[in-house]
């Protein structure tokens, strides 16, 4: 008998946790893709520019345009890359680049309205790319969790040193020209000489999909397991501030964050989820779902709202309080 209340007991909290705390947007808009297209980054270089890459694994590659700060967009069939693509930046002299499958690379000299095609000489796949500096480039490969590596390379994609590991990496970013940080299965990695060398810091047990900073020293990760971790000093000491193994919370699979500032952040996931925090992340609430496909990139718009994307060509604005 004790058994079984104890029983009934962890299940209401389950329950209990799962259905409070839910949210409400002032609006969603449903922004026209063009497209069928697994969308899966979001990068705005100005108030009114902004770009979404993506495509099918095999045989497409898509690039949206906005030039009136997310409300409208136009498709771009990139034929000569015919692969999807996975990862977008802005290198510091304002070239844009976009990787994927296959080791194709496509960069631009003018903001995007023309690019240039390389083909990557080692072929991989590709999940992101990122500038130290005008002539210095890093892409990250990762494949089935075991399988992954960096790619140094130059402004136009010659590949001049290539680091193969047994780990998939899924996002890099370089804060300043020294300091970067990678996220992978199972690991986070920081350089602090422009990508030389790379050190194993003291998290684990997620496989981080994405990092997110408010400058080199306050960084938050997520993890497809749901995790959630938080430092405060560079990645020397990690708080974890969500437990994706955690049965007395949702189960939720992350693929992306966003933090504004210090206490507020948004990370969104599989089957539609969007999950919200208004204390740095030691408390998360679950905004209203607007779609059962997975969500694989936020992003601030111009005017602070925030764009998605995701599977199935899927593009949302979603409008939230001011305060934020």
């Amino acid at each position: 008998m004790l058994r079984y209340t104890l029983y009934i007991l962890l299940l209401a909290t389950v329950v209990a946790g799962c259905k409070k705390d839910t949210l409400h947007y002032k609006k969603v808009e449903k922004l026209d893709t063009h497209t069928d297209s697994r969308l899966n980054a979001i990068l705005f270089t100005s108030h009114s520019r902004g770009f979404v890459v993506g495509g099918t694994r095999f045989d497409k590659a898509t690039i949206l345009t906005t030039d009136d700060g997310g409300t409208t967009w136009n498709l771009h069939d990139m034929k000569e890359a015919g692969k999807a693509l996975y990862g977008i930046t802005q290198a510091p002299n304002g070239y844009l680049y976009t990787v994927g499958f296959d080791g194709k690379l496509l960069w631009s000299n003018n903001e995007g309205y023309s690019w240039n095609f390389t083909q990557l000489s080692n072929w991989q796949s590709y999940k992101d790319i990122a500038f130290s500096d005008a002539t210095h480039g890093m892409g990250i490969m990762g494949v089935s969790y075991n399988s992954g590596g960096i790619a140094h390379m130059t402004e136009t994609g010659s590949i001049y040193k290539y680091d193969s590991v047994a780990i998939e990496y899924n996002d890099i970013e370089m804060l300043t020209p020294a300091i970067g940080f990678i996220t992978g299965y199972g690991v986070v990695l920081k350089t602090t000489d422009s990508g030389r060398t790379w050190q194993t810091l003291n998290i684990q047990n997620d496989n981080f999909k994405s990092i997110t900073a408010l400058n080199q020293y306050e960084l938050w990760v997520c993890g497809n397991n749901g995790g959630i971790f938080h430092t405060i000093n560079a990645g020397k000491d990690w708080q974890q501030l969500r437990n994706g193994n955690d049965i007395t919370i949702p189960r939720y699979n992350l693929n992306d964050i966003l933090f504004k500032d210090g206490e507020h952040g948004w990370a969104v996931g599989d089957k539609g989820v969007v999950i919200y925090t208004n204390d740095g992340g030691k408390h998360w609430m679950e905004y209203d779902r607007f779609t059962n496909e997975d969500i694989y990139c936020i992003a601030e718009a111009p005017d602070h709202n925030l764009i998605v994307s995701g599977a199935n060509g899927i593009l949302y604005k979603l409008y939230i309080d001011k305060q934020y």
